[in-house]
């Protein structure tokens, strides 16, 4: 008999620690605005993208052969590196077979909690391709979102109740975690127009306090999906 497979939602990276299993895949979501970046960067073209903790780490690949450098923090790109955490700043550029070294408030230190399990990254643009290859996979899903310097933020828990409920209406998976269902609520109150729903939400304030308002409505509703799939492989985010 096909045995259902266990799905939950753990709301801030700071909290993995009590979801880690070593087993579980582990799908991190950072939608404001990493997990979006690097689906959009894979799309363009960029072979390998390293996620590092720090701006120092990061650094020390500038002028390197074939190395691209992007920063962010507080949701404002860095002085002295080539880019930052803006899916505009990837579009039409030049990184195609680059490696791109990133690193970001919330969404890298996200997938540096969890490399000991399978991490794969998601957004809107691939939420689709990420569900099905979670389904005939059939494993146990966490689902980890990135959060606000350890904090609970809005978007990520809701991408995650969109998520869930691509794998919940196969049948193949069960749930009794709260944060999950809190999530598919969330989605719920959203009722599809989540740009307008998370309009009195903290990073979506501060984006729009940076005039980054269009990068929310891209990483919200893209227009554009992919179906590249990112996995931490030794340390490095490749096309699964």
């Amino acid at each position: 008999m096909n045995t259902k497979k266990n799905i939950s939602v753990c709301f801030t990276a700071d909290q993995f620690e009590k979801y880690a299993d070593g087993k579980s895949t582990v799908v991190v979501v950072d939608v404001l605005r990493a997990t979006s970046v690097i689906s959009t960067a894979f799309m363009q073209g960029v072979q390998v993208i390293i996620p590092v903790q720090n701006l120092d780490e990061a650094l020390e690949y500038k002028g390197k052969e074939g190395c691209i450098v992007a920063a962010e923090r507080n949701a404002k790109p860095i002085e002295g590196f080539d880019y930052g955490n803006s899916p505009f700043h990837y579009i039409n550029a030049d990184v195609a077979g680059k490696t791109l070294v990133l690193t970001t408030t919330n969404g890298t230190k996200a997938i540096y909690y969890a490399k000991e399990h399978k991490v794969l990254t998601a957004s809107y643009i691939n939420i689709e391709a990420v569900a099905q290859h979670l389904i005939e996979e059939h494993n146990d899903v966490i689902i980890l979102c990135s959060g606000w310097k350890g904090v609970f933020n809005l978007e990520d828990p809701i991408f995650a109740g969109s998520l869930a409920k691509l794998l919940l209406e196969t049948g193949s998976y069960e749930s009794n975690c709260d944060s999950l269902f809190a999530s598919m609520q969330l989605l719920k109150s959203a009722d599809g127009n989540l740009f307008t729903y998370l309009s009195d939400s903290s990073h979506r304030k501060r984006l729009k306090s940076l005039n980054m308002e269009d990068d929310t409505r891209f990483c919200l509703s893209p227009p554009v999906k992919s179906d590249i799939i990112p996995i931490l492989k030794d340390g490095k985010l490749v096309v699964l």
